[in-house]
């Protein structure tokens, strides 16, 4: 399906069935879903996050208004000024893909305020309108390029094309913007003044496809994202599936494929998965999924904001509470191990050569391969995730209780995979 920005602007999205939108520098892949489009009824945002720096962990902030819990780069001070993405404690969350050509190079214009914006928003906004309001009263004060994306506990579910002075909204209510419900974006615009400065547009095709085939099926959710979007390994233009072609008989051959245009890239660090509250008056059930480190090589476990803090693996210490973000070493335990198993599937560093993931490793590492193992790890935090979260719709939980179940699920994620990734957290030769 190919997609001009000038018609979509013309049509704003019949044309597609829907609205898709991109990244270049740090070429991230996102999805804004209404929940008319989604398994369970309410909306759902996703983010798979590219970026040089492979280190990230949660932290939790008291904010002027909201609690919040968000990403954040590992070895940025505490507290960290800029996040990547994070939900508060009244439903509202937000992510974002940049955006170069919504920026002006003659201003020295970059969008090097999109993180610190992210952070100001999760602090003082509750819902979508909210933000929009935030986008109206900071025009023209910070130095913004970017795609935001924004749900909130009353359904809303946007993004927002955002520049220093201006801003377009992209609303999945909106049926010229989005018939079925759904907007992708990677890291282009379609009101950018500069048509050739964007970039990411292989993913963005590969992502319209994906969602647009599971939407009527009635299969977008949360585990589906995870597992078929934010893992998701094909070359758009070429078609060529590395999960289903035969391996080579010769093990010194292994298959290799080249994983710089794909969803799931060498230079992905994280997923965000954000299930939107059922209304306002539930607004701590909003759930927020996150895998720290490449998709393929993690698992995700939930957190809320609610619970007034991150659990221990996902932060890199005990988890904490207070004005500042946790604190602790250099990078998270769920993000070490993933690093570790990185290593492995991207064994030639030679070069652009650490753009090549080793297919053979990936497929047959323990003898099921890796991402069996990780699957099943992180369906049981799923299982275990939809059963307490039936309760406590029913009942509303603690925030103690909230922090003790999130902690379980990750401090029991964190040893599934020290047990089945074991030889590769220690030096000397591995498991192929």
């Amino acid at each position: 399906m190919t997609i001009r920005r000038s018609s979509l602007l013309k049509t704003m999205g019949f044309a597609a069935g829907i609205a898709l939108l991109i990244q270049a520098a740090a070429p991230c892949t996102l999805a804004v879903i209404s929940g008319r489009a989604t398994a369970n009824g309410r909306p759902l945002m996703w983010k798979n996050r590219d970026t040089s720096d492979p280190n990230n962990k949660l932290a939790f902030f008291k904010g002027p208004k909201y609690d919040f819990v968000a990403v954040v780069i590992s070895e940025d001070p505490a507290p960290a000024a800029e996040v990547w993405g994070g939900q508060n404690a009244a439903g509202f969350a937000i992510m974002n893909s940049q955006a170069d050509d919504l920026g002006d190079a003659a201003k020295k214009l970059d969008g090097a305020g999109n993180g610190a914006f992210m952070k100001l928003a999760l602090g003082v906004c509750a819902t979508v309108k909210e933000f929009e309001d935030l986008l109206v009263r900071e025009k023209g004060k910070w130095d913004l390029a970017t795609n935001f994306g924004v749900i909130d506990a009353e359904g809303g579910a946007c993004f927002f094309e955002t520049r220093r002075d201006s801003f377009v909204k992209f609303d999945t209510r909106d049926p010229r913007v989005a018939p079925f419900g759904t907007i992708v974006r990677t890291n282009f615009a379609f009101t950018s003044p500069d048509q050739m400065l964007g970039g990411g547009f292989d993913r963005f095709e590969r992502i319209g496809h994906i969602i647009e085939a599971a939407r009527p099926l009635g299969r977008i959710d949360a585990r589906f994202i995870l597992r078929e979007a934010s893992r998701d390994l094909i070359n758009e233009k070429l078609q060529s599936n590395p999960l289903a072609r035969p391996l080579p008989d010769d093990p010194a051959k292994p298959l290799y494929v080249h994983t710089s245009d794909t969803i799931n890239r060498n230079t992905s660090v994280s997923a965000l998965v954000f299930e939107g509250a059922p209304s306002r008056d539930q607004a701590h059930l909003g759930t927020m999924w996150v895998l720290l480190g490449q998709p393929v090589t993690g698992v995700a476990v939930p957190v809320w904001p609610a619970a007034g803090r991150v659990p221990s693996a996902t932060t890199g210490s005990a988890a904490t509470t207070g004005s500042a973000a946790t604190t602790g070493p250099a990078t998270a335990p769920l993000n070490d191990v993933s690093r570790a198993i990185v290593a492995h599937l991207y064994p030639d560093q030679r070069g652009r050569m650490y753009q090549y993931l080793n297919v053979t490793r990936l497929r047959t590492y323990g003898g099921e391969g890796v991402l069996a193992k990780l699957l099943r790890i992180e369906d049981k935090a799923m299982e275990r995730t939809a059963a307490k979260w039936a309760e406590w719709a029913a009942a509303k939980p603690s925030a103690a209780e909230m922090a003790e179940f999130q902690e379980s699920v990750a401090a029991e994620a964190l040893e599934a995979l020290k047990k089945e990734f074991g030889d590769l957290l220690k030096p000397g030769p591995k498991a192929r």
